[in-house]
């Protein structure tokens, strides 16, 4: 993607985020550019990010994002000839105690629990 069509597609992003915009916007790159947030406060810290650590909160709160015009400015990115890869990532939660946890199924571990077996009871997010 050349220099012209990223920033016509981030004006575009922009322009469909509503209303808290700018935080929006900013904290859009924060999450881009952090390697491990394990919190809001930490993308707060990234340099993206220049704002207070509360405008996150106040960002999330406020935006009102046009999703369906961001969808299709998304898909109009992706390339047409052959299939999409699509990528995501499950993390198993162990809460083999936790009996009263809805959520609670057998998760595959990427460490051998107990018996060797790679499998625990918890939470896949």
């Amino acid at each position: 993607m050349n220099r012209a069509k990223l920033e016509e597609f981030r004006q575009a992003a922009y322009n469909y985020l509503g209303r808290a915009h700018d935080a929006t916007f900013e904290l859009m790159d924060a999450i881009l550019l952090t390697r491990n947030a394990y919190s809001l406060a930490d993308l707060s810290l990234s340099p993206a990010f220049r704002r207070k650590w509360s405008s996150i909160y106040e960002a999330l709160q406020d935006s009102r994002p046009q999703r369906q015009k961001l969808m299709q400015l998304y898909i109009k990115q992706m390339p047409h000839q052959g299939r999409p890869l699509l990528a995501g990532d499950h993390t198993a939660w162990p809460r083999p105690d936790a009996v009263t946890l809805q959520e609670r199924t057998i998760e595959h571990s990427s460490v051998s629990m107990g018996g060797d077996k790679p499998i625990t009871i918890g939470q896949g997010l």
